[in-house]
């Protein structure tokens, strides 16, 4: 059967041959064989490259990595009076620097003097009784050697001599509070420092521990951030910032990572990190000022989150190589060591360098050493 259809197909390709020879010229070119018939080879054309999204490796900047704050005190304290009372007077206002010792405000006296001069009229009461109990127990005491009076008086006129001692120690301790509470009446800065916040105003009545002001010292300061959760990672203890402000930006100062809040805002979701400023510093407390991560004069390269992709438990990105003079190339995966993400970018501390092309678009749907085209900004 096999060899009567290639007997079949060989006869028919006769019949063809035979009637291009027996036509005309012209009738033959315009006669052509079908396309079933035609018996020649032909190359195919390779696809063309996939050209790719990608980008240059490069420190894009500090604007696209700072992050903004304030400048606080490392050591600041919210003043209160320890009694009841109205305020009135106030001698400094915010922003005032003080000295240690200096009176920030003061309460009305009238009712703490009164409050004095009772627990003094206590003490004496209390002592004229303690010298009459005393006295009853001599006598007692004189009378009970003679056997002229019971044992049980003997041991009442003990008893009340006790409790007339102790009620003249309690009244001694109201005498020391009152005291205490009348000299609490004007309130002093306990260390030299400015006045960063005003909470009560002269006049106003507060309580125990309510707060009237605030007292920062200018001796330690530091610069506050808050970043996501997501910017923690690769954060080391120590780690540098580059602390500026925006109307200077051409002076940089480096701080030094020296707490995290360890619970996140409970409305931003964000985390607080407190930076150790120099003593140097030329910010004041309350400045607001930008902060990056890394030196001064260091290079901080990122790539968008989406550039990274996972084997082996490590992060990869796909580095392009073309060679020089041709516009394709391939890709290779390439460990890399990640750190704080910040905006959307990751920054790269290790694995590529300055200059690297890296692909940032459809990285799960690559190969290594895929043959690529030419390169699309994203």
């Amino acid at each position: 059967m096999i060899r009567a259809r290639m007997n079949c197909t060989r006869a028919m390709a006769g019949l063809a041959f035979a009637l291009a020879l027996a036509l005309p010229a012209t009738e033959a070119r315009a006669w052509h064989l079908p396309r079933w018939l035609d018996f020649s080879s032909h190359a195919q054309d390779s696809p063309p490259l996939r050209p790719i999204v990608s980008e240059i490796i490069e420190d894009r900047g500090a604007a696209l990595r700072w992050v903004p704050g304030v400048v606080t005190s490392r050591n600041q304290v919210n003043m209160a009076f320890q009694s009841l009372g109205r305020i009135v007077r106030r001698p400094v206002d915010l922003g005032d620097r003080v000295r240690a010792g200096d009176v920030l405000a003061e309460l009305a006296t009238e009712d703490l003097a009164a409050q004095t001069r009772a627990a003094r009229a206590a003490v004496d009461a209390a002592q004229v009784q303690a010298q009459t109990a005393q006295a009853t127990l001599e006598r007692t005491q004189a009378l009970a050697a003679r056997s002229v009076v019971a044992a049980a008086q003997l041991e009442q006129a003990e008893r009340a001599a006790t409790a007339a001692a102790a009620a003249v120690e309690q009244a001694r301790s109201e005498l020391v509070r009152a005291e205490d509470a009348e000299g609490f009446a004007t309130m002093t800065a306990p260390f030299d420092g400015v006045i960063s916040a005003v909470f009560e105003a002269p006049g106003t009545v507060v309580t125990a521990g309510q707060p009237v002001l605030q007292l920062s010292a200018e001796d330690q300061r530091e610069a506050v951030i808050d970043v996501p959760e997501s910017a923690l990672a690769g954060l080391e203890p120590d780690s540098t910032f580059t602390v500026w402000q925006c109307l200077d930006p051409g002076h940089e100062i480096s701080a030094v990572l020296d707490r995290i809040d360890p619970l996140a805002d409970s409305a931003t979701r964000t985390r607080r990190l407190y930076l150790e400023l120099p003593l140097d510093a030329p910010f004041r407390l309350g400045a607001l000022i930008r902060a990056r991560f890394g030196h001064a004069d260091a290079p901080a390269l990122s790539v968008p989150e989406i550039a990274l992709f996972q084997r082996d438990g490590h992060p990869h990105l796909w580095r392009v190589v073309r060679p020089e003079g041709e516009g394709g190339g391939h890709v290779e995966a390439v460990p890399v060591e990640t750190g704080a993400v910040l905006q959307g970018r990751v920054m790269i501390t290790g694995g590529v360098s300055a200059g690297d092309e890296v692909v940032v678009r459809g990285v799960n749907a690559l190969s290594d050493w895929q043959a690529v085209g030419r390169r699309v900004d994203p």
